[in-house]
């Protein structure tokens, strides 16, 4: 009994130390300067006339490509479904104020972990829903589709798969921006077995650890809280069915859609699929990836990104929550 209650004061000390120790990171990153110049094209565009368009042309040049004629943009403003989306979006953002906030704690984290790394321009639009693309960033520019982030019930996305709808939420917003920063730094393996595969995924996901730590795991992965909490309480019965098929080391490229893909659920050819969301082997390849974390606390985030699947897998002695 002495013994027990020894270990768990140990244990209760050490998460004290460490929730401590996280408390005083953060509030050292709050206190990070960040220019983070945020413009809102999408309301410019709005509330343009047929006369603005050399100005924003001139403005925002990577935003009117060279082969389209000024009629096409003055045809644009009077479309009654461009007109709807702006509206649409000035319902769902309003000041786009709180998305602000979030952003710029976002990149305070960033250039925390990251201090060489070039806070970009960040300029909000419309894409006509084009959600493959809802975020790109390049070397000095974010550009934000807002219109993909209309909620998943919205009647523009109707016809839009509902797994595929579910993501569109400005309840993700910052975790996609995430994930295109992620795959700037984040290469993929050349190694072409399905662990390198869900080890990478999961290097992602931890990025969104520290850089959003006050995301929810079910926004980090793009998931509503029922699948988070799904994959948490079936995470020991997906591992064993993992191993026990002995996929960790296969190079099937089918295991990317029955597991890594988006899709409506994951495929493990068992009577339970329906009830699964998809991706789950990006959530076991996280759970790794934490394992191997908390085990070797003297690695950064940096050199994680640049070690490889195997060394983290070995090193993590990873074992599923029961």
């Amino acid at each position: 009994m002495k013994w027990a209650l020894k270990y768990f004061s140990s244990v209760f000390l050490i998460f004290i130390i460490s929730c401590h120790s996280d408390s005083g990171r953060e509030q050292e990153i709050a206190r990070i300067p960040v220019d983070l110049p945020i413009e809102r094209f999408d309301r410019q565009f709005a509330q343009a006339s047929s006369e603005d368009i050399p100005y924003l042309k001139s403005r925002y040049p990577y935003l009117f490509p060279k082969q389209y004629s000024d009629s096409v943009w003055m045809a644009k403003l009077n479309d009654t479904i461009q007109q709807e989306l702006l509206s649409e979006v000035q319902k769902t953002f309003g000041d786009f104020r709180e998305e602000e906030e979030a952003l710029h704690s976002l990149f305070q984290h960033i250039t925390y972990y990251f201090p060489k790394y070039r806070v970009p321009k960040v300029i909000t639009l419309t894409s006509e829903v084009q959600y493959d693309n809802r975020v790109v960033l390049s070397d000095s520019l974010l550009l934000l589709g807002l219109d993909n982030y209309l909620g998943k019930d919205h009647h523009f996305y109707r016809s839009i798969s509902r797994y595929i709808a579910q993501g569109l939420d400005k309840a993700y917003l910052t975790s996609d921006v995430v994930s295109a920063f992620a795959k700037k730094l984040n290469r993929f393996p050349r190694n072409r077995t399905f662990l390198s595969r869900m080890i990478h995924y999961g290097k992602e996901i931890y990025l969104k650890d520290l850089l959003i730590p006050r995301a929810s795991d079910a926004q980090k992965m793009n998931y509503i809280e029922e699948e988070i909490t799904w994959a948490e309480e079936n995470e020991e019965q997906i591992w064993r069915y993992f191993i026990e098929q002995e996929l960790l080391y296969s190079t099937d490229s089918e295991l990317d859609r029955r597991f890594l893909d988006p899709a409506p659920f994951s495929k493990f050819q068992l009577e339970l699929d329906s009830e699964s969301p998809g991706r789950l082997g990006r959530y076991i390849g996280w759970q790794i990836v934490r394992a191997f974390m908390e085990k070797n606390t003297e690695v950064t985030i940096t050199e994680l990104l640049d070690i490889n699947a195997e060394d983290i897998f070995k090193k993590s002695n990873y074992k599923p929550k029961k």
